[in-house]
């Protein structure tokens, strides 16, 4: 079984300084769910993982948050594409959850409910603090120059070694050609 993660805000849909506090502010990235649906045809698992601290922030609550993943879910599965789960962090930065990213709550989360290796699973991610827990964790980072991906990369010059892809579509077609280089190499031995 294969996994991708996934952040959400800046990777599948569209950054928001004030938050995205509802399903009408939701609006997905071009190209995304596709790519997302690209993923599941070839067999990958998609998990997101995405910090929400505007719950803890009083910006809108769980049953509000709950109708954006609907949406999510709804316009994805009309590309067909689906999203075996997402795993959410409510709190606060303030807090100092074992979840919220850089931290890597959510991820461990995900090798007790699924058999991921982490090693083998790439993570998707616009921001700082994604690389960060890939990193920690031992996913295998990749950038997307969408949402906060140029700021990440300009603030954050050592992390030159990161791949980076303009957006989920181009990163996805990088993940799926070393699938296929990887299957040519092993039919060959």
């Amino acid at each position: 079984m294969r996994y991708i993660i996934l952040d959400r805000d800046g990777v599948i849909n569209y950054e928001s300084s004030e938050y995205i506090k509802s399903p009408e502010e939701w609006r997905a990235i071009p190209g995304s769910l596709e790519a997302i649906a690209t993923l599941n045809r070839a067999g990958y698992k998609v998990l997101i993982v995405t910090n929400q601290s505007g719950i803890a922030r009083g910006y809108y609550d769980l049953a509000t948050l709950s109708d954006i993943h609907e949406k999510l879910v709804r316009e994805l599965a009309e590309v067909g594409g689906y999203i075996d789960e997402i795993f959410f962090c409510p709190h606060h930065p303030d807090e100092q959850c074992s979840c919220r990213k850089p931290r890597v709550g959510m991820l461990e989360s995900i090798t007790q409910k699924y058999p991921v290796k982490l090693s083998d699973t790439f993570f998707i991610g616009d921001s700082l603090v994604d690389l960060q827990a890939a990193q920690t964790a031992g996913c295998i980072p990749l950038l997307v120059l969408t949402g906060n991906g140029h700021k990440t990369i300009t603030n954050n010059p050592e992390l030159t070694h990161i791949s980076r892809f303009a957006n989920l579509s181009a990163a996805v077609d990088y993940i799926l050609s070393l699938a296929i280089q990887t299957s040519h190499v092993s039919k060959n031995n």
